[in-house]
């Protein structure tokens, strides 16, 4: 069948689509307790879910699995939706599937965040849907560290440790065979893979070295001194220096 997505068993071609007035009246009746007007809420909201879980593809993550994630904040939004506000629900229930599905990725990243700092968040991104809900635009970050109470420094810190990584092969952008990844966007041109090998090479090749060469090599190329400034510290005569640092060159460059 054409459009036939199957997820959780479920195939969502033949899943219902319900009408603002069916979900307003569906609502009603859920919230004054009945089961069957909250089962009908899910099923006639299934491609609402299904429609943001897709954005989180590509996150490692079965999509199963992020499904029915997004069920748990499709039913939270069921459960704590105001009909009072006048809004529709989809306006409501999409921040919650979001929300839902983001703790889930955050909570089983392999990346790590302190409890604290992970509950900063939560506080922020809560702020962030409540000023964007009352001032119809993206809050600033000072307005939300004004709502909370904190530092603009910390909200920033915050957000950022719990910011989904991103691979630096993921595309951003493609013309024809062309490919530009994120990591075209942050390669640091001095420091190579090229640059760090020759930096290890050069380690090893030095660590070879006697313990007078090591000395010399270090007065002669890290503090800038002459032949005859180096023999009279080391206590030998500058044909002796020369002969020594012309060796030692030799053999790093044998060693490179």
């Amino acid at each position: 069948m054409q459009g036939k997505v199957e997820i959780c068993g479920i195939n969502t071609s033949t899943l219902t689509v319900l009408k603002n007035e069916e979900i307003m009246a569906l609502l009603a009746e859920s919230q004054a307790g009945s089961k069957r007007a909250r089962d009908a809420l899910v099923k006639g909201n299934l491609r609402l879910v299904l429609s943001v879980v897709q954005r989180f593809s590509g996150r490692g993550e079965p999509m199963d699995d992020l499904f029915q994630v997004g069920c748990i904040g499709l039913l939270k939004a069921i459960d704590n939706f105001d009909l009072s506000q006048g809004v529709r629900f989809s306006t409501y229930a999409v921040p919650m599937i979001i929300g839902e599905i983001r703790r889930y990725l955050r909570d089983n990243s392999a990346i790590r965040v302190s409890r604290s700092m992970r509950d900063s968040a939560y506080r922020a991104l809560t702020v962030k849907e409540k000023l964007l809900n009352e001032k119809q635009r993206e809050p600033t970050v000072e307005e939300i560290a004004q709502e909370l109470g904190m530092k603009r420094e910390d909200v920033v810190f915050a957000l950022d440790a719990i910011s989904d990584p991103i691979s630096l092969y993921e595309p951003i952008f493609q013309d024809g065979s062309e490919v530009l990844c994120v990591m075209d966007q942050v390669r640091d041109p001095q420091n190579t893979d090229d640059s760090w090998l020759d930096r290890i090479l050069m380690k090893k090749a030095v660590s070879e070295l006697s313990g007078r060469e090591k000395r010399i090599l270090a007065l002669r190329f890290y503090d800038g001194k002459t032949q005859m400034e180096v023999a009279k510290e080391i206590g030998i005569s500058q044909a002796q220096v020369s002969r020594l640092e012309k060796g030692m060159l030799n053999k790093i460059k044998k060693n490179l």
